[in-house]
């Protein structure tokens, strides 16, 4: 009986990815990695309070490099020992809007940027949401790439913590002097006391000098920041109940 002999098969050589192929992989595995990675720091901030920020960083090393000293205050206090008068104050001076938007007030935006555009720039494009996120979860700067990441981090803690947790966190670490951090840091700074016992006109002072805490002082002020004092205690008084 005649045997049939099959010919050897060669294996088939699996063709290689291409660099597109390559490319699209990193692509999704870094957006992949990226979006769960903040998420799980999002929903951690939202329990946890924050140690530092990116610009606290920033500030030291920058301190460091000029050989000048590095001084870093920063005392975490939770919503309810923070003076109604302070968060009545950074809603007046900041975002008067902040309890009614969901993390952006589009009119503010455009007002700046028009304004910007003829060379001129004006305070309240953006929002204590925008600012919160910038400030715990990315550096300084003006990029386009950087706004575009504000606004995805200014979507989910709009989504996940709630105006209540953001004011806390924004009270907590914002800069309120040089080395200055947060509303406790700044009340024992600038007048001696604890953040729970600022009074209007105390609280207008920090507030006052937030465009550019470096720069400015809350007390034995300039007559500009006075003139910022009087008008944000103005509009304090039309805030009305803080309800979160």
């Amino acid at each position: 009986m005649a045997t049939k002999i099959t010919p050897n098969k060669r294996p088939v050589k699996k063709k290689s990815p291409t660099f597109m192929t390559r490319l699209r992989t990193i692509f999704f595995k870094t957006v992949f990695w990226f979006v769960g990675l903040s998420l799980f720091f999002v929903v951690f901030f939202k329990f946890v309070p924050v140690p530092f920020t990116p610009l606290m960083l920033m500030r030291a090393i920058e301190n460091k490099t000029a050989g000048k000293p590095v001084y870093f205050n920063h005392d975490w206090e939770p919503l309810e020992n923070i003076s109604v008068n302070l968060q009545k104050a950074v809603i007046a001076s900041e975002d008067g809007l902040f309890l009614k938007h969901n993390g952006f007030d589009f009119k503010s935006m455009q007002k700046a940027y028009k304004n910007n555009e003829r060379g001129r720039r004006i305070k309240g494009g953006s929002t204590i949401s925008q600012q919160t996120a910038k400030n715990v979860f990315l550096w300084q700067g003006r990029s386009y790439i950087r706004k575009g990441l504000e606004a995805y981090f200014t979507v989910l803690i709009e989504l996940i913590w709630g105006k209540e947790r953001i004011m806390e966190v924004y009270l907590n670490s914002i800069e309120m002097g040089n080395g200055v951090y947060g509303a406790q840091a700044a009340a024992e700074h600038w007048y001696r006391k604890d953040a729970a016992n600022l009074t209007p006109r105390q609280a207008a002072g920090i507030a006052a000098i937030l465009p550019s805490p470096r720069k400015y002082t809350a007390t034995s002020s300039s007559s500009y920041i006075n003139r910022r004092k009087d008008k944000i205690v103005r509009v304090m008084r039309t805030v009305g109940k803080i309800e979160y």
